[in-house]
């Protein structure tokens, strides 16, 4: 009798067992394709504006406004040819240079100016450098629109207006306090070892700062060229402020011509130049995302 109820009981639980555990495996797949279809209907959610404004572009400019569908019942290669033309007959490609010209230049002078700055914080004592910094940091507080009017005074009165100098001088200043902190921060991570082996072979701070660290900083270099040449490209506010000639004006002003004329609005046309304006931002991004990468994999590096 006793044998019977020993081997009966293990034969008994097993059942109960892999029943738990068929339970566990339904949650858990229950769990992953629920995760899944959250993700996926929050991609929809964000490209789905992209999304309509790449079909847009296709759509005939009287049907943008009517048609509430995604798909469009007709194609037409009409919008790109009218962004092309441009606005006021200046071409789509003297707003497209304009863009290029103050995206760049910002690109270079946050880089250079910047990371002059942040070695100084960084790695140069000096009188007062954290008040200095403190100070710096500060500045991060102070919204844009509240300096609006003070800028806007000072680069009048020296006759700055109408041209880029008030656009890109302060990008040659490290007047970007958030690029100067991101750098600060990733050059606290490089061993000071390093300096001191070169300061021993005679090296100054001229040269360690050009053979030492802009090699070590191609990520947050990249990670900073991204952000300057998005916040440049995009900007409208700073453009619509100090230029007054339309041949100066940039690719966000151009698309606001389009839907403010006296005449009928061309929403067609200002679709396909907003594709065309995105093209060069994907461009820039897809040629610096892996920097970005690899400065994320080595911010564990201590010193």
């Amino acid at each position: 009798m006793s044998a019977t109820t020993l081997t009966d009981r293990p034969t008994g639980q097993r059942p109960e067992a892999d029943q738990l555990q068929r339970r566990a495996k339904r949650r858990r797949t229950l769990r992953t394709v629920g995760f899944h279809l959250f993700v996926w209907a929050l991609l929809v959610v964000m490209l789905y504006p992209g999304v309509w404004m790449l079909l847009s572009s296709f759509r005939p400019t009287d049907k943008i406004i009517g048609e509430t569908g995604l798909i469009p019942d007709e194609t037409t290669m009409d919008n790109f040819r009218s962004a092309l033309d441009g606005i006021g007959g200046i071409s789509f490609w003297n707003y497209f240079g304009n863009s290029v010209f103050l995206a760049v230049g910002s690109v270079i002078g946050v880089c250079l100016s910047c990371s002059v700055s942040a070695y100084a914080f960084a790695r140069i004592e000096f009188p007062g450098r954290k008040l200095f910094f403190s100070l710096m940091i500060g500045t991060l507080l102070l919204p844009f629109h509240v300096v609006i009017i003070p800028q806007f005074i000072m680069f009048n009165e020296i006759g700055w207006t109408d041209s880029y100098l008030p656009l890109l001088v302060g990008k040659f200043l490290a007047a970007d306090a958030f690029f100067v902190f991101l750098m600060v921060q990733f050059m606290r991570n490089v061993p000071r070892e390093l300096d001191e082996s070169a300061r021993i072979d005679g090296a100054g701070h001229l040269r360690i700062f050009y053979s030492i660290m802009l090699p070590l900083m191609r990520p947050v270099l990249a990670t900073a060229s991204i952000f300057a040449f998005i916040w440049s490209w995009n900007d409208f506010l700073a453009p619509l402020i100090y230029l007054r000639s339309p041949d100066k004006y940039p690719l966000p002003l151009m698309l606001r011509q389009f839907a403010d004329q006296t005449s009928v609005s061309d929403y067609g046309g200002q679709m396909a130049a907003a594709m065309l304006a995105l093209v060069p931002v994907l461009i820039f991004f897809i040629l610096f995302q892996r920097y970005i990468v690899e400065g994320v994999a080595t911010q564990g590096l201590k010193g």
